[in-house]
């Protein structure tokens, strides 16, 4: 039987003490998070594509930065529309719709043989990134009971840094199968096309899930919506959590411009200014362009992507610490934590290369601390945050929104960088991200409430007592 199956038959799977089908609740958090997987794969692909690249095309550094940024460009389009789209049709059919749309771009990347192609289809893969990463977080969220919530949604970040590690190894395998010359012709189309594996899987196992039960609630299908309930939660609980979605839904006008009210407002401005934070603090400079960092360095080209692996392999140990940390410390002790960490990683980083340290292996050292730092907070925590916060009626759209200008921060970060690099060097670089890193710990500390064990029926409550008490 397939788990998505509207009627009442139990999976035999065993239950938490509180009735929680802790099995299906897993499974289909682990399906919807392979939507993760291709955000990793597709965003850092890149890294060991665009070397051999820039020497077949011949790329500035300006084109080298749109090579790799133009992805960003389609995740913003993406993720714009996937908000409207999932309140209309579903979380589910948009997911399998982004599914589509990623495979279709890795393969037209692949077969490119002019910038113009490879532009488009990186366009059209990055739309369907900025789908997956809008809605796989609102899917698991709103079918996670509250206290597995941070864990659970934390999976989709887990998959993303797999993806990245993933294709490190790939990327490292696959340029290591012929020659230099075969590398420049044909390595990166294998790099990128190899994308299409992850994304029929996909696809396939979206059709083995059930619809959101809160969006179904919200269609009006009540009966599909506590069915699905009862095998997430048991009857006991599914009855409760039914009740409070009904008065929820109800008490919402489904308009956009609620966000616009003094404490849904307040929402809204920590879901956009911590999407901007995340990508502004450099992590995706150093995801996209390790190898160029580590070239900076002296390091060859097959030391370039060692280390690039080790990172990769940084990133998903820390990923993995997280989801044991997220919902025992809370969103905001992690933020914190790791905004610190990151600040003083890329102060060192910064002052290595400002001294002429080039070749010291603190580079490495730091640059891992960074990366971990960033693993166990601003990564997860800020997609889970922005998953938690908005109001049901409107959650798709409203995500959206701090989607894109997530997406449209890592579009700045990703094309400039390059420039950035060549012009003002290495040590300002790092400097500028370090002083991001100092922002994004003063505005979680005064800004950024806690959500850990509170329903998101809760926390929309939260944000409508602020709303009334509002003068």
């Amino acid at each position: 039987m397939a788990v998505g199956s509207d009627d009442h038959d139990r999976l035999d799977v065993q239950r938490g003490e509180d009735g929680i089908h802790i099995g299906f609740v897993t499974l289909v958090s682990i399906v919807a998070a392979v939507g993760g997987l291709l955000f990793g794969y597709d965003t850092s692909v890149i890294s060991g594509a665009i070397g051999f690249m820039q020497a077949l095309f011949h790329l500035s550094n300006f084109m080298k930065g749109w090579a790799v940024s133009c992805l960003t460009v389609g995740a913003v389009l993406g993720a714009a529309a996937a908000g409207s789209l999932s309140d209309r049709f579903g979380r589910k059919k948009m997911l399998i719709v982004a599914g589509i749309l990623f495979s279709v771009g890795s393969i037209g990347s692949a077969l490119s043989n002019h910038m113009g192609w490879f532009v488009t289809a990186r366009i059209v893969g990055g739309a369907g990134i900025g789908v997956s990463s809008t809605l796989v977080p609102i899917y698991i969220a709103e079918i996670a009971p509250a206290h597995l919530r941070g864990r659970l949604v934390s999976l989709n970040q887990l998959a993303v840094v797999i993806g990245i590690s993933a294709i490190y190894f790939v990327n490292r395998w696959v340029a290591g199968a012929g020659s230099p010359r075969w590398d420049v012709t044909t390595s990166w189309r294998w790099m990128l096309g190899l994308g299409i594996i992850p994304g029929i899987v996909f696809m396939g196992l979206l059709l083995t899930v059930p619809e959101s039960p809160r969006w179904l609630l919200k269609q009006g299908a009540a009966n599909r919506a506590f069915a699905i309930l009862e095998r997430l939660n048991g009857a006991r609980e599914a009855k409760v959590r039914m009740e409070e979605m009904k008065r929820s839904i109800q008490s919402e006008t489904g308009r956009l411009g609620v966000l616009l009210q003094p404490g849904f407002r307040a929402a809204l401005v920590i879901g956009i200014v911590l999407g901007v934070l995340q990508q502004v603090t450099g992590i995706n400079a150093i995801m996209y362009y390790a190898p160029s960092i580590f070239q900076q360095t002296g390091a060859g080209t097959n030391a370039q992507l060692t280390e690039t692996i080790i990172v990769g392999l940084d990133n998903l140990v820390f990923t993995i610490l997280s989801l044991w940390l997220i919902d025992k410390v809370g969103r905001k002790a992690l933020l914190l934590t790791g905004a610190f960490v990151m600040t003083i990683s890329l102060v060192v980083v910064g002052a290595l290369f400002q001294t002429g340290n080039t070749s010291s292996p603190l580079i490495l050292v730091f640059i891992l601390v960074f990366v971990a730092a960033f693993a166990i907070s601003f990564g997860p925590v800020v997609w889970l945050v922005i998953a938690e916060i908005f109001p049901t009626r409107i959650r798709g759209r409203a995500t959206a929104i701090a989607s894109v200008a997530l997406w449209a921060a890592d579009y700045l970060v990703s094309q400039t960088f390059p420039v950035l690099l060549g012009s003002a060097g290495p040590s300002m670089t790092f400097w500028m991200f370090g002083l991001m890193s100092i922002v994004a710990f003063l505005f979680t500390l005064l800004v950024v409430p806690e959500t850990k064990e509170r329903t998101l029926e809760e926390i929309e409550q939260h944000w409508g007592r602020r709303h009334t008490s509002s003068p």
